[in-house]
């Protein structure tokens, strides 16, 4: 039987074998491979499973290991996911598909699936602009994000606490014509920007004043609904005060808990590894009676 499992450092606590186990029934084993050097993982990986999921900081290394890789893992740099194949090990980045799912069905939700190939100028209409996001952080989950949020036709500004690391993206992926603001800026943009893609594992210390809108500019002729996505659900730096508070300034704000990226994120990559659909409305109770 083919085994699975999630390489990373630390592991513990994650959701993927319970949400795997409910997306095929318990049909293939799935195992938390917790090692603190890549090289161990990687060395687990080859001689026992058929595919893994990679979580940080082992993103960008197992990128480097892969014979074949998807288009978009390719501008992402990184991967979150390995698969043994006829032709050798392949590397996809479900992160990319979970963020475009999380964004769309929040903003064009009778879009079904993946059929979105006219999503850029469907969510461009609902704005009445070209709507701007902003992308907090450039690790490997930011690279997706960034990346997501482009193919979607928004004009996206990256953000990081090393400038240099979102500037380096931007000069590797032209294309997209990415924005670069220091992290200094990030309640003037935040305010800006019409989706926030948050992707630090802890809070800014400008986060607060952000929420509490002290002296920024607000652009009152932005229309559609302002949309926060986190990707960290176990601890969350937009907390309910927090979104309270900011929905009294946007009445429309949606705010999508990492919850929701982690599930599409893992239906995605399950589909990879298995060929095979897994139950989604199963995975979606697993999470709820977990919680």
């Amino acid at each position: 039987m083919k085994r699975f499992g999630l390489i990373g450092y630390p592991v513990k606590g994650s959701l993927s074998p319970l949400l795997f186990s409910a997306g095929y029934h318990g049909k293939y084993g799935y195992d938390l491979i917790e090692k603190p050097v890549f090289e161990e993982a990687y060395a687990l990986f080859l001689s026992e499973y058929h595919g893994v999921n990679v979580t940080a900081p082992f993103k960008e290394y197992a990128f480097a290991k892969a014979d074949t890789v998807s288009p978009v893992c390719r501008k992402i740099g990184a991967t979150n996911l390995l698969v043994k194949t006829g032709t050798g090990i392949s590397a996809c980045n479900s992160d990319y598909t979970g963020i475009r799912m999380s964004i769309l069905e929040n903003l064009l939700p009778q879009l079904k699936g993946e059929d979105s190939r006219n999503a850029a100028g469907m969510i461009q209409s609902a704005y009445g602009h070209i709507p701007q996001a902003l992308v907090v952080g450039c690790g490997g989950a930011g690279r997706a994000a960034a990346v997501a949020a482009a193919e979607l036709g928004m004009h996206t500004v990256l953000m990081n606490r090393t400038t240099a690391r979102a500037e380096a993206i931007a000069g590797q992926l032209p294309e997209y014509g990415f924005g670069i603001s220091g992290i200094e800026y990030f309640p003037e943009v935040f305010h800006q920007s019409d989706i926030i893609i948050y992707t630090l594992p802890g809070k800014l210390e400008t986060l607060d004043a952000a929420v509490s809108g002290q002296g920024m500019a607000r652009d009152r002729e932005r229309t559609g609904p302002k949309l926060i996505l986190e990707a960290n659900y176990k601890t969350p730096s937009f907390t309910h005060a927090a979104i309270d508070a900011l929905r009294g300034e946007y009445p429309g704000l949606r705010y999508v808990s990492g919850l929701r990226w982690l599930l599409h994120q893992a239906a995605g990559g399950y589909r990879l590894f298995t060929g095979e659909e897994p139950d989604f409305k199963a995975m979606e109770q697993a999470l709820t009676n977990h919680l």
